[in-house]
């Protein structure tokens, strides 16, 4: 009986480590340093001094990524919102905070910057965008949007706007990636991500 509490015990203690692990995975990378640590004498944002050690792919990302951002036949606010929504599946707290302000600038809430954290669920989304972070969020997982979700979003979209979608969903993932892996540390005064919304 005492062999079988002792068993049960370290369990329960093995559970809770992993637990405490995996909510604490998100803040390792800024409690230890940026693998990769920021050029010295680039005046920007910690992204683009980072990846100014490799100056030929800053050149060849630099227009996708304006195009992205500016380019993109997406309204202003459903790109931010499929951003934000990809910033935090990737656990890309980073970048989360960059659009965190992007969103606010075009029209989204406080409260609806939150809510894209919890998901398609949460707060009074319109039908088009519960269907607009569900293919953020189908990309993610799946790597492709589903049928359910392409023809809702296409009663609306054009066949450029579908691609688009589809695109900065990739582009960020990719940056999420990078930004996760070597570390790169939150600009200051960038807002992080919201402590009440769980990570899963």
């Amino acid at each position: 009986m005492k062999t079988h509490a002792i068993r049960k015990t370290a369990i329960s203690v093995l559970a809770l480590a992993l637990v405490a692990t995996s909510a604490s995975a998100q803040w390792q990378r800024r409690e230890t340093g940026p693998r990769i640590p920021p050029v010295e004498d680039v005046q920007s944002i910690n992204l683009i001094r980072t990846l100014s050690h490799h100056p030929p792919l800053m050149e060849a990302w630099g227009p996708f990524g304006g195009y992205i951002l500016r380019g993109s036949t997406l309204p202003d606010r459903d790109r931010e919102m499929v951003i934000l929504r990809t910033a935090w599946l990737n656990g890309a707290e980073y970048e989360w905070g960059h659009h965190s302000r992007a969103a606010k600038a075009a029209g989204m809430t406080a409260e609806e910057v939150r809510n894209v954290a919890v998901g398609e669920n949460a707060g009074p989304w319109s039908s088009f965008e519960r269907y607009l972070l569900r293919a953020a969020t189908e990309l993610h997982r799946n790597s492709a949007i589903s049928e359910r979700t392409w023809a809702f979003l296409k009663a609306r979209y054009s066949d450029q706007q579908m691609i688009d979608l589809i695109f900065t969903v990739g582009q960020y993932r990719m940056v999420s990636m990078a930004l996760r892996s070597i570390g790169v540390e939150l600009d200051e005064g960038l807002e992080p991500f919201p402590e009440d919304v769980p990570r899963r």
